[in-house]
């Protein structure tokens, strides 16, 4: 995954399906997870709401092809911190982990898509079905 070649996120995990995603989540304590919506075992969504929960300062992602207000509506109840929709993805996702991460860390003051500038290490970010930020 292009996530990898980004200099200021560090990824530490990957996971295959929701459950694998949960346990991750809370044993490595990501600051942000992408979840894809359609993943087996757990649908996306109910796996980011589980993450809330088994590690509640990770914030979670969406990401997802799947662009309807009931999608949309689900993500929001399960208190995902961001959604991006794969067809329309370019550079979204990578500016929503530094937007999410920089807004766990108490500083979203740069605006979207940026770190805090005082923040010396890169983000960890895990995912399910890609990797864990």
């Amino acid at each position: 995954m292009r996530l990898a070649l980004e200099p200021d996120i560090a990824v530490v995990g990957e996971a295959a399906d929701g459950p694998s995603a949960v346990r991750m989540a809370a044993d490595r304590a990501p600051d942000a997870v992408i979840m894809d919506v359609g993943m087996p075992g757990m649908d996306g969504i109910e796996a980011a709401a589980a993450v809330r929960v088994a590690a509640p300062d990770a914030q979670v992602v969406i990401l997802t092809v799947h662009d309807d207000p009931n999608t949309r509506r689900r993500a929001q109840m399960a208190v995902a911190a961001a959604f991006v929709v794969k067809q329309k993805c370019g550079g979204d996702l990578v500016a929503a982990i530094r937007r999410v991460a920089g807004a766990q860390m108490g500083d979203d003051s740069e605006g979207p898509g940026s770190l805090p500038a005082d923040r010396d290490d890169p983000p960890k970010v895990g995912a399910a079905r890609g990797p864990l930020v």
